[in-house]
């Protein structure tokens, strides 16, 4: 098995630790591989959709991330058909789209959320 190195902040070292003991892992290294293989197998999933899907994107971010979440979802405002915003405790806010449009447009608005740093929470269940 090869060997990587990667950096992670406390709080997340912290959740990966009480993850492992919670669910019985042997170490750190089997949370992080069991994370990953789950994130393929979602994107996979995401992937394979096509056609026109209905679908529910959910974000949870730092409400000073707003510009962002702005900035993306001007260039989709032809398969969102409603946006809900709802302040959380500690400067967080959650964002629903429910959307309705080409799978390939869908997963490019997932993407974009998922891979900018802003986000604390991506999710994107579609039908």
């Amino acid at each position: 098995m090869t060997i990587i190195s990667i950096s992670l902040s406390e709080k997340l070292l912290e959740e990966i630790d009480q993850l492992k003991e919670e669910l019985g892992f042997s170490g750190r290294s089997e949370v992080i591989r069991t994370s990953t293989r789950m994130l393929i197998a979602d994107n996979q999933e995401k992937k394979a959709l096509k056609g026109d899907i209905n679908s529910i994107l959910i974000l949870i971010h730092d409400q000073k991330a707003e510009d962002k979440v702005t900035e993306i979802k001007h260039d989709f405002e032809d398969i969102i058909n409603t946006q809900i915003h709802s302040h959380l405790k500690d400067n967080k806010c959650l964002e629903i789209f429910i959307m309705k449009g080409d799978a390939q447009r869908t997963n490019t608005i997932r993407k974009l959320f998922q891979t900018s740093r802003k986000m604390d929470y991506v999710k994107l269940v579609s039908i």
